[in-house]
């Protein structure tokens, strides 16, 4: 049969696939998988039917017709064969189908011919063909009965799909730290979940691009997963990502095989409120909201316990913080799980450090790092170590701070970690930077440099070299060229960090320097609608004293802020408001029951109707 659907043309003879006349490169057996769900597109095929037709006698295991499944949706998308949880694959895209004069041609493995109602003939056939006698007859009855039952099902159930329809890149193997070889990771469909699997790309590639490669993906798979594991002692680890269209979701898993842990990850991949939380900015509160359901729901899910000790962290309440890691330990503990009870010290040092007891702080602190160190990971260890800097930083110990960071990074290296090991190496420029040590401040960051190179890594991250180059400058006249230099960079990246801020700095100098064309030209580049972008045509207005549109811009950036979690530009915009007389009564209340003691010493000689409350919030 020669078949035509959505600018493709397949020829099922000799399996020729085409595309507006240029020949589409897919496997043999890929080919075939088509020329069989096109033959049946008004079937549902098991992958009993699938193997049976395509691999026939030989020995093969059931994943590889998953993966031939996902390699046809990346070339013709995700909506062309549907997922029927639990009963198998079916074509969706209407096709035209006509007659090939060879059809018939001697040698050709011709496919069986269906009647109409083709999907109890289908299955009876199968059946027939691997039994014989009445056994065989008696089975196919019963598989037409069963298909009844579930073309019933099917009509009640067409538009039925599996609750997410998730990417994934396939994970790394990470050996000892030393090597990565990629390894056939392959995921099955669910009730919950739909996979696609993206072999074409590399986990490093996307996972050190990250703000490059997503958005090439991202219109036909909202959701992107991968990550590395590793094996230590027997015990199997995998450290995960879940990229999303606006955050991404992280979490670890480990258990005593591969194919245990990857049912634990689907278990755990299947709760809708991760992906409710990456779709979109949610409020802290809301969020706080969303994963103490979830944690209700799910009240082993350990990465959902460790979420939710930050949500409440996130939202000030530290004690309750404080008791969600300790149960988050408890049930670590139950299970020998030497890897989240890590997490979890790590977690209630942050917290102690936020309460400004120190000192405990770093006891907790040795202890995680005691707990990473018995099962080899690397990346905590890092994680850990940056901690340490901060709490030596707190004792302002420069030699102590540099040891520290010198240790992140290079167990980040280690870990497979690269933006990671420099982003240490960059925070280490900004500490010398902060200790007045010249030398070093240049050098690391010389070093990061270097690294971004070596690593061939994407232009955003030289931005973030040339943001800190500004830093470091001291007159308005100094930082122009370096910011100026990370919009060139982040040309790709506009909703960078380092963008946005730097965005922000030439915005305020333009405007306070009068410069009002070269700062509209600033807003006239962006064309994302968020916090950060309304706060710029905020001030605009302000500059050109036009003061419904700053009111106008000002509360909608509020709004935006409150609900990305940006408490910084919250504050300075109800700030902002209040000196309007833009009802004061609620912004400053806001102020006085949100503001850090390092925002109220910027900003506490400013004169508010009431004035500023004293205490209040620690950061």
């Amino acid at each position: 049969m020669h078949y035509r659907f959505d600018g493709f043309e397949f020829n099922s003879l000799n399996l020729i696939l085409t595309q507006n006349g240029k020949a589409v490169a897919i496997r043999h057996t890929e080919a075939r998988v088509l020329a069989l769900l096109l033959e049946y597109a008004d079937t549902v095929l098991n992958k009993e039917d699938i193997l049976s037709h395509v691999w026939q006698d030989k020995i093969v295991s059931e994943q590889v017709v998953f993966q031939n499944i996902s390699n046809l949706r990346n070339v013709f998308g995700n909506e062309a064969i549907k997922t029927f949880p639990k009963r198998g694959y079916q074509w969706q895209l209407k096709i035209e189908a006509t007659s090939l004069e060879n059809d018939h041609t001697e040698g050709h493995q011709h496919l069986l011919k269906a009647p109409t109602s083709s999907q109890p003939y289908l299955l009876s056939t199968l059946v027939k063909r691997r039994s014989s006698g009445v056994f065989a007859a008696f089975i196919g009855v019963f598989f037409i009965a069963v298909t009844v039952i579930y073309s019933q099902k099917e009509f009640m159930h067409k538009n039925a799909e599996p609750l997410v329809q998730l990417a994934y890149i396939p994970m790394t193997n990470l050996d000892d730290g030393n090597t990565a070889e990629h390894e056939a990771l392959i995921l099955e469909d669910s009730v919950d979940l739909a996979f696609t699997g993206l072999t074409h790309l590399d986990r490093e590639q996307f996972t050190h691009a990250m703000e490059i490669e997503y958005p090439k993906l991202s219109s036909a798979h909202p959701y992107v997963l991968t990550g590395i594991f590793r094996t230590y002692k027997r015990q199997v680890y995998i450290d995960f990502i879940v990229k999303g269209p606006f955050s991404d979701w992280e979490g670890q898993l480990s258990g005593r095989s591969k194919k245990e842990v990857v049912e634990q990850l689907q278990q755990h991949l299947k709760q809708q409120v991760i992906y409710d939380l990456i779709s979109k900015p949610q409020p802290p509160e809301l969020r706080l909201a969303m994963l103490s359901i979830a944690h209700q729901a799910s009240p082993n899910d350990l990465i959902i316990l460790g979420e939710l000790s930050t949500a409440y962290y996130d939202t000030d309440e530290l004690e309750k913080a404080m008791a969600m890691t300790d149960k988050l330990i408890k049930m670590a503990q139950s299970n020998n799980n030497l890897q989240h009870i890590g997490i979890a010290l790590l977690y209630q040092s942050k917290i102690l450090r936020k309460m400004m007891l120190y000192d405990l702080s770093a006891q907790k602190l040795r202890l995680s790092i005691e707990h990473f160190e018995k099962i080899n990971d690397l990346e905590h260890q890092s994680q850990a170590w940056y901690f340490h800097s901060r709490l030596d930083h707190l004792q302002k110990d420069y030699i102590a701070v540099k040891a520290s960071l010198l240790k992140s990074s290079h167990l980040a290296y280690g870990a497979d970690n690269k933006p990671g090991e420099i982003e240490v190496l960059i925070h280490l420029a900004m500490m010398a930077h902060y200790y007045q040590n010249d030398d070093d401040k240049y050098l690391y960051l010389k070093q990061a440099e270097d690294k971004i190179n070596t690593y061939q890594l994407p232009a955003y991250h030289f931005a973030r070299i040339s943001y800190r180059y500004a830093m470091f400058a001291t007159a308005l006249s100094e930082k122009e060229p370096h910011l100026k230099q990370v919009l060139k960079l982040a040309r790709l990246t506009p909703d960078d960090w380092a963008a946005q801020s730097s965005r922000k700095q030439l915005m305020q100098q333009y405007i306070a320097q009068g410069r009002l064309t070269e700062a509209q030209a600033l807003i006239d580049s962006v064309t994302s609608d968020n916090d950060n972008n309304s706060y710029l045509k905020t001030l605009m207005a302000q500059a050109k004293q036009q003061k419904n549109e700053m009111i106008s811009h000002a509360l909608r950036t509020f709004e935006q802020a409150q609900l990305a979690g940006n408490r910084s530009l919250s504050l300075d915009v109800a700030l902002l408001l209040c000196e309007q007389q833009v009802n004061c009564d609620f912004y400053s209340k806001y102020i006085n029951d949100n503001a850090p003691a390092s925002w109220r010493s910027i900003n506490d000689s400013k004169q508010l109707a009431p004035p500023l409350e004293k205490g209040g919030y620690k950061d």
